[in-house]
């Protein structure tokens, strides 16, 4: 049997996943961060991004926009302001954001329209890789 940690996501809206899991992948402020069982103590913010969740031969994948991550030895938890599972993300929908905020990045008038215009965007392109990450999930396993 593999040695495990638990792991939970937790958003704004409710809990999105609580299990057992053998590694997780993550984006943290600093960049991409995977974490095993008895990983050493670990606190981050977090960028937007996806969250793997790899537990056997299962890979549950997340999309988080922002929130912080913390590592115990034995259990990690990803407090988020939004985490949607993958499956639920709209592509369109995720492709219009981006669209949108590649148009407000253009029309920008000032330094907080730039950043609000670049923080739309990074979430919009982080959605669209998480959805691209469970398509390729779902070929891979023969889901598709």
């Amino acid at each position: 049997m593999a040695v495990s940690m638990q792991v939970d996501i937790v958003s704004a809206e409710g809990e999105i996943f609580s299990g057992k899991a053998e590694m997780l992948f993550a984006q943290a402020a600093d960049g991409e961060v995977g974490i095993m069982p008895h990983h050493t103590q670990f606190l981050s913010s977090m960028k937007p991004g996806t969250v793997r969740v790899v537990s056997g031969d299962e890979e549950g994948i997340f999309y988080v926009n922002s929130g912080i991550i913390e590592v115990q030895p034995h259990v990690v938890t990803v407090l988020a302001d939004t985490a949607i599972r993958a499956a639920d993300l709209d592509e369109a929908e995720a492709e219009a954001a981006k669209q949108r905020a590649e148009e407000a990045m253009a029309n920008a008038k000032s330094e907080t329209d730039i950043a609000r215009a670049q923080i739309e965007l990074a979430e919009a392109v982080a959605q669209i890789q998480s959805i691209s990450k469970l398509r390729d999930r779902l070929h891979k396993t023969g889901l598709a």
